[in-house]
């Protein structure tokens, strides 16, 4: 039986990868924040937990089994204004670091780490693995410099080492701050539209279960040394989504778009050319917006207590 090790097993996006792995059969050590409230949505008889923080990676030095491929999506300081956090960023590459050593001591023979579009910046092309990087943010340049990093630790370690830049991923247990979540909420709870601006940047979102079976067929398929971008590949006007999330709640909410301006920062076009992943692991997507979101919104309903 395959075993595979993953930091960050309670975000969204490794809450979903787990349940795939075990879907597929394949044991899994999680690595997860002590005392963390979402371990529960990860218990599973083929799931095997860890508590600890990423600052306590170089703590876990012996394991009675071997594992075959880790999985690195732990991260500080992914939201807000932690993205500038400089010394938060700066110790996110250490931990990344040492999460290729843990990956060593635990026998892994492959390593991926999840990077961010926030590694290219503002561009007005295709994210490709090969578009010209520029990171305008500390979370940007750290996920950059951790990529880079990683490959050279890997490398030196003997182990095989591939790197993913994930777009917009969506769905259930996303942070509540998203624009996705903020607008469902206030949708619901409070019947009104958040301000939004005209929504015209082109986006690509990427349902939670497809991002994880990318993951998953990377795990399995990926080349060695390549980089994956992770999106759906489709974009469309954010408004088209706002839109879409409102009718699938109540039609009568009229939308406040327009109501703010673009700020300064944000990205404008963000459309993931997915072609090599799709060659080397055989993804597609299959979960299209409107159901994603009809999935999401029922999840929030149901648990939104």
């Amino acid at each position: 039986m395959q075993k595979i090790v993953i930091t960050g097993a309670t975000g969204m996006i490794g809450t979903n990868l787990v349940k795939e792995l075990v879907k597929k059969n394949k044991k899994v050590l999680a690595i997860v924040r002590p005392n963390s409230p979402k371990i529960k949505n990860i218990k599973h008889p083929l799931v095997e937990i860890i508590q600890a923080d990423l600052n306590e990676l170089q703590n876990i030095t012996s394991f009675p089994e071997t594992y075959d491929t880790f999985f690195h999506l732990g991260w500080e300081g992914a939201f807000g204004n932690s993205r500038n956090d400089i010394n938060m960023q700066m110790k996110n590459i250490s931990y990344s670091l040492e999460a290729v050593k843990l990956a060593k001591r635990l026998g892994c023979n492959t390593f991926i780490g999840t990077g961010s579009q926030a590694e290219y910046g503002r561009t007005e092309e295709k994210i490709r693995p090969n578009t010209s990087v520029n990171p305008e943010t500390a979370y940007g340049i750290a996920k950059y410099c951790s990529g880079k990093m990683t490959k050279i630790l890997a490398d030196q370690l003997g182990m095989k080492h591939i790197w993913t830049r994930i777009l917009s991923v969506y769905g259930p247990y996303d942070n509540e701050s998203t624009l996705i979540m903020s607008s469902i909420r206030e949708m619901i709870e409070n019947h009104q539209s958040p301000e939004y601006t005209k929504g015209e940047q082109l986006w690509d979102y990427l349902y939670v279960e497809d991002a994880a079976r990318a993951l998953y067929l990377i795990g399995e398929k990926g080349i060695n040394g390549s980089t994956y971008c992770i999106g759906s590949g489709i974009s469309k006007p954010l408004y088209q989504y706002i839109e879409e999330i409102r009718n699938q709640i109540d039609k009568k909410i009229p939308l406040k778009l327009g109501a703010r301006k673009v700020p300064r920062e944000q990205i404008i076009n963000l459309r993931a050319d997915i072609s090599n992943l799709t060659k080397d692991t055989g993804f597609i997507p299959t979960t299209n917006f409107h159901e994603g979101i009809q999935k999401t919104i029922q999840w929030y309903r149901k648990n939104k207590e």
